[in-house]
């Protein structure tokens, strides 16, 4: 579809004020119980009382909210892709910070992300092959991250585990080029950029988060997947 001046700029700032409150959420995250190597973990309290914060999440919804509006217009599965850009941004600087993806937001994500798509296929003639494929796309996704914990769990956490699941249920209502692209990019962008990192001395190669890297991931599979999934067919 073509895009959408006016989606472009509502879902941008619906997208900057939800992701504006991150500050709020962080703050009344409990703390984990952690290995004695974590023990140096920052608070979220003090994590979340960081000067600027809410404008510097705002601003970051406001982009990615503003993506999602271009590609998808009013289409209503957008409902469900501005939450995930709001939630994605607060779980992207907490995992950047700590290393950790609070299982306190992903697993509400799930219930908020599959209510949001079944209303978007009730509000789209009832396109049953989206819903399928969107319920695929939890096992798709998260089964390959699932194994691939379970092949080398000391190169990824278990929350990444988590998130990956929620991201393929929307991921695979878009498409299957969007969810083959979004898995893709995710490991690509992760493996330049934990790259990038270790050269700069910003994380250790081995234990640098992957989490934003999987948004990020996600974000270029609802943006080009399937234009890109139709270009590689076309050959």
């Amino acid at each position: 579809m073509p895009p959408d001046n006016t989606a472009t700029v509502a879902w941008a700032v619906a997208a900057g004020v939800l992701a504006a409150l991150g500050p709020l959420v962080v703050r009344r995250l409990p703390e984990p119980v952690l290995e004695s190597d974590a023990a140096d973990k920052v608070l979220y309290a003090d994590l979340g009382r960081r000067p600027g914060l809410w404008w510097r999440l705002g601003a970051a919804g406001a982009v990615a909210g503003g993506a999602v509006g271009w590609r998808l217009g009013y289409d209503p599965i957008a409902w469900a892709w501005v939450y995930l850009v709001a939630v994605g941004v607060i779980l992207g600087y907490i995992d950047s910070q700590t290393r950790l993806l609070p299982t306190r937001l992903i697993v509400p994500s799930y219930a908020i992300v599959t209510l949001l798509t079944l209303a978007a296929f009730l509000a789209d003639d009832f396109a049953r092959e989206d819903l399928i494929r969107a319920g695929l796309g939890l096992v798709v996704m998260g089964g390959f991250y699932r194994l691939m914990y379970f092949v080398y769990p000391a190169g990824m956490g278990f929350g990444d585990v988590r998130l990956s699941g929620v991201l393929g249920i929307a991921l695979g209502y878009i498409g299957w080029g969007a969810l083959l692209t979004g898995m893709y990019a995710g490991f690509l962008l992760g493996g330049v950029g934990g790259g990038i990192l270790a050269a700069f001395r910003v994380a250790d190669r081995k234990r640098y988060p992957f989490g934003p890297f999987m948004l990020l991931g996600a974000l270029v599979g609802l943006l080009w997947g399937n234009a890109l999934g139709h270009w590689y067919t076309s050959f």
